[in-house]
């Protein structure tokens, strides 16, 4: 034994994860027949020389007789007792050992023993002042922050509820320490780093020090991260004793840094003082603070940075952080440059772009993407995870180290909008996951006119990341320094652990919410305050031209350096005489278009297969691929089923679907089905992810085994979100063209807590940012007598925001037709009322030769329907996705004597057909599907009209007459015949709620609207 150590002389506690570790090697020691059940710990002390009788052979002796003290303090000899006593108080090497007492004065001896014991440091009180400054450096560590100098005004909005704040020189009491402490050492806990070198220090240095790490300019919260690794890694970077050391070289950068975010703003200002831009006045720091970021990630591997921020100082970022042409944001102030004909464009602060150039700093090439986005604050953060999540697959990048999104968030936004607690709920979530999100939050502590108190109830507009243990740095924008080390440290945090991490810019906003806005009506003492404000480039300049790090003139030269490109781009910008939404273009697709961006044909190639196709992709659907696996005996009999289909060459719902996945994968097209209970399907009819009964978590995706050389199948059951995952998903289908990218609502009307990414980004992507996006929303829709809620879709509202025109017919020649409608629409929406054309259409989403957002109404108890299958005749070459399915029956043989063409869509048609049959009325009432609601097939409508010359002409749907399709589709057919016929109304009667509660009343309305649509006398007498 080299030497003997002891627990209390050291006074460290165990760190959880190392007391774990210990306890698992524990064996228990046999002492004088008993288990001891302790793990003797042995603290190094004394030096072997200083205590002679330590040596090899006594060593086993020692160390059980410690062993034996350690459990009873009687069972050894009164001479060791006090040896160890005194080892224990921290006895100096060599005096730990007393001789025994004399034998023949036994009581003299005894009180010479006393004696010595007393004499000893008291034990209870070391231990007690040590774990008092444990307590004390804890209290730094998770409330140091409160005391943070972060408000570069100093009127802090925070609210701690007054909860006192026990740390400082003057709280010591409150740890039972007092004055008379200060100056004594004390052996510092592991937990702590910042001796430096040293493991012990004054409590007059510890404090000193504590305050130097936890309480300037920097706040920092995060010891309730729950991982000791993680909580161990921040302290470092925190407290060791001259971790914000900076190079001349970085010092310099800083400031050039500053000139460039502070000199835009003001040439700016200068060149356009009337015009909204939303300057970043008050926060200028926020570019160099991204650009550490960027720099310290290139530096780690990082090739690609997705951006995603509001409106405040977006054209400063597009300036200076992603380097855009100065003159191509120039000109978008000029209110005389034509609009080039493209879209309907969008305001200069909502724009994104797209570049790619060499990282100065790494000497790397790197790809900046800012996304384009709605006033809807926060909106475009689940859009952002989805690109990003998107290039890191495409890429194989499985563990982030390529890829990487970079969100930035206003303060009241932060705390307010939900999608934003969405979006931190799927950063860890395996199919979801873009291994860690650097968040910046420009923290002007005021919300348009609203103060922090009245935004919200949490302390920090950041406390919605503790949720997924993100450490949240708080930083005074106002120290230039301060915020690259925070910046520095977030980035290499997102690099080691590759989670989430929070940057919260403590700054101000030196302006009202834009630069015409009056802030003295509602913050007079905070404006008041600003208006004394210095502002941070020269408080910056100052401190290094007082360091010697720069002089006057240099500075100086810089600024004039930097108002000669602003001014040359400037001069650049006037000869500009077209804008061009086109240069604001996020996610280019390369190679997909031509080089002027047109689709590289105009022709839909059919989306049949052949039946070889059919039936092996049919058979992996009807199979397990897997060996020894053990699935459900439900789901034997879904599969036994399977088989009998494609052995009869037909298929239901279900198949259809893997008919088309299953097909392009083959072709090499990825594709991505999301959504809520998608694996199995709400309706249990999908059962795309197998599981072994008896192997927990053991699955198979037969999909992923069609072929060899398939491309990957991601299907995946999301968190029981909307906003969030639509955004992701949306955001998933920009990054490439070559994609099915599927998401499916678990009801149809769930997707009204969407209503924002559908209506900011799906209907009107295109023409606001010139980019094309081929998502795909399955939504469930059809009455089925289940209530108001999980019937309808709401068609009426995608229908609504269709942009082609009802009141022309369009003039367009007639082979393309179908190809030109689909790429002069913003979206496609369609009701399928067979698997064969639900199979064609999601072929031809990426047959054809550009993208739509694609909307499909998809059926309920049609996915069982017995009349709902289609033959594989209907999916070989030569066939194509039907926009309307005309009448096949006996009235198209003899369309003279029809007397009435009901249009429908959808399951209705099942219910009309039956209805027919039970009237015997085939002969004169024929049945059109419209397959395809938007855009409307106005030329095959047309050839259905002229047909049937003596008929009159009804729409029938099951939704009530003030929602489903009839106002999109009266004045279309209107406009089809000249509004020579009527177009007559078969439905429910208007109504609020979309469907009723009662089955009976469901039943009732159904035959009522069946009555009359085969009532030929109905609409007798009608104007």
């Amino acid at each position: 034994m080299h030497r003997l150590r002891t627990t209390v002389a050291r006074l460290r506690p165990i760190p959880a994860s190392q007391s774990v570790q210990s306890l698992s090697h524990i064996r228990p020691v046999a002492v004088g027949g008993a288990l001891r059940t302790f793990q003797p710990m042995r603290h190094l002390n004394a030096p072997v020389a200083a205590e002679p009788f330590l040596n090899g052979t006594s060593s086993n002796y020692v160390e059980e007789m410690y062993f034996s003290w350690l459990e009873n303090p009687r069972s050894v000899h009164k001479s060791w007792d006090i040896f160890f006593r005194n080892a224990n108080a921290g006895a100096p090497p060599g005096a730990a050992y007393q001789s025994p007492p004399p034998l023949g004065g036994l009581a003299q001896g005894l009180a010479h023993a006393k004696a010595l014991v007393g004499a000893q440091p008291n034990v209870e009180k070391l231990v007690e002042d040590h774990l008092a400054v444990q307590s004390l450096i804890r209290a730094y560590q998770v409330r140091g922050h409160h005391i943070a100098k972060l408000d570069p005004l100093d009127i802090s909005c925070v609210d701690f509820d007054d909860a006192p704040v026990t740390v400082g020189f003057q709280n010591v009491g409150f740890y039972g320490l007092d004055e008379s402490d200060l100056d004594q050492v004390f052996r510092l806990p592991t937990t702590t780093f910042i001796g430096g070198s040293e493991s012990a220090l004054p409590l007059r240095e510890i404090i000193r020090r504590l305050e130097m790490a936890y309480c300037q300019h920097i706040g920092v919260e995060f010891m309730f991260i729950n991982d000791l690794d993680q909580c161990q890694w921040i302290r470092q970077k925190f407290e060791r004793p001259g971790v914000m050391h900076f190079t001349l070289e970085e010092k310099r950068t800083l400031l050039a840094r500053m000139v460039r975010s502070t000199r835009f703003e003001e040439f700016l200002q200068r060149k356009w003082s009337s015009e909204k831009r939303f300057g970043l006045e008050g926060c200028e720091s926020l570019i160099p603070a991204l650009k550490t970021i960027i720099d310290k990630s290139s530096a780690s591997g990082v090739e690609s940075v997705i951006m995603g921020m509001p409106h405040r100082g977006r054209l400063n970022v597009l300036a200076n952080v992603i380097r855009k042409e100065l003159e191509q944001i120039f000109c978008q102030f000029d209110s005389k440059l034509e609009a080039a004909d493209e879209g309907s464009g969008d305001v200069k602060y909502h724009l994104g772009t797209f570049h790619h150039r060499l990282n100065r700093v790494t000497d790397r090439n790197i790809t900046l993407s800012l996304m384009a986005n709605p006033s809807h604050l926060e909106a475009v953060d689940p859009v952002v995870q989805g690109k990003t999540k998107a290039e890191q697959f495409y890429c194989g990048d499985t563990e982030g180290k390529r890829v990487m999104a970079l969100l930035l968030h206003g303060d009241a936004a932060f705390a307010g909008q939900g999608i934003v607690y969405e979006t931190f709920h799927l950063s860890d979530l395996p199919s979801y996951t873009t291994h860690g999100t650097i968040h910046v939050v420009v923290n002007n502590q005021i919300g348009f006119t609203t103060d922090p108190r009245m935004a919200r109830s949490s302390p920090y507009p950041t406390d919605v990341a503790r949720v997924v243990n993100a450490p949240i740095f708080h930083v005074n924008a106002d120290d230039p320094e301060a915020v690259m080390y925070v910046c520095n440290v977030a980035a290499e945090w997102r690099n080691t652990f590759h989670k989430d991490v929070v940057v919260d810019l403590v700054c101000y906003r030196r302006n009202g919410h834009n630069e015409m806005d009056e802030p003295m009506f509602t913050q007079p003492l905070m404006y008041k305050q600003i208006k004394k404000q210095k502002g941070v480039l020269q408080k910056y300049a100052e401190k290094l031209i007082a360091e010697g790090a720069v002089t006057r003139q240099e500075y100086e030269e810089e600024i004039a350096k930097y108002n000669k490109i602003c001014e040359e781009a400037y001069a650049r910008s006037k000869d500009e005489k077209i804008l061009h939404i086109k240069h604001w273009l996020d996610s280019p697709w390369p190679g997909f278009f031509t080089s002027d961006g047109q689709p590289k044909s105009m022709n839909s190639p059919s989306t049949g297969l052949t039946k070889e196709e059919l039936n092996h992709i049919g058979n992996i659907a009807s199979s397990v691929p897997m060996e020894d696996f053990t699935i459900h005996g439900g789901l034997s009999r879904i599969l036994k089923g399977r088989a009998t289909m494609v052995s009869q060459r037909v298929c239901d719902w279900a198949l259809g679907e893997y008919m088309a996945f299953g097909s392009l994968l083959k072709e090499g097209t990825h594709v991505r089905l999301s959504g809520q209970d998608v694996e199995r399907g709400t309706f249990s009819h999908r059962h795309h992810v197998l599981h072994d009964q008896n192997v927990d978590k053991r699955i198979c995706i037969p999909m992923n085994h069609i072929s060899d050389n398939q491309a990957p199948y991601t299907v995946c059951n999301s968190s029981l979100s909307e906003y969030g995952v639509l955004g992701f998903e949306l955001g998933f289908a920009m990054a490439s063209p070559n994609a099915l990218v599927l998401w499916e609502a678990q009801f149809g009307d769930f997707h009204n807590t969407a209503q924002c990414i559908i209506d900011q980004f799906i209907s009107p992507g295109q023409a606001k940012w010139v980019r094309q996006n081929g998502i795909v929303l399955l939504l469930p829709h059809g009455m089925e007598g289940m209530g108001p809620e999980h019937s309808s879709a709401r068609p009426e509202r995608f229908l609504q925001m269709c942009n082609d025109d009802p009141d022309v017919f369009p003039k367009l020649s007639g082979e393309d037709f179908a190809v030109r409608q689909l790429y002069d629409c913003n979206w496609i929406v369609v009701n399928c009322s067979n698997p064969a054309n639900y199979f064609h259409v999601l072929r031809r989403q990426i047959l054809q030769p550009f993208r739509k957002p694609l909307i499909i109404f998809t059926p309920k108890s049609l996915l069982r329907h017995p009349e709902a299958k289609s033959s594989f005749d209907e999916m070989l070459p030569g066939t194509h996705f039907q926009r309307i399915i005309p009448e096949t029956g006996v009235a198209s043989a003899s369309p003279e004597g029809v007397k009435r063409v009901v249009f429908c869509t959808g399951k209705v048609y099942y219910e009309l057909t039956r209805e027919r049959k039970n009237r015997g009325m085939e002969a004169t009432v024929a049945i059109t599907r419209v397959e395809q609601l938007s855009p409307f097939p106005f030329d095959l409508v047309k050839a259905e009209t002229d047909r049937y010359p003596n008929a009159d002409l009804v729409w029938c749907q099951e939704e009530h007459k003030n929602q489903g399709y009839y106002d999109y589709v009266k004045p279309r057919i209107r406009t089809i015949i000249n509004r020579a016929r009527p177009v007559w109304y078969a439905g429910r009667d208007p109504a609020a709620a979309p469907a009723t509660g009662n089955k009976q009343a469901h039943l009732l309305e159904l035959q009522r609207f069946l009555d009359t649509a085969f009532n030929l006398e109905a609409f007798a007498g009608q104007q």
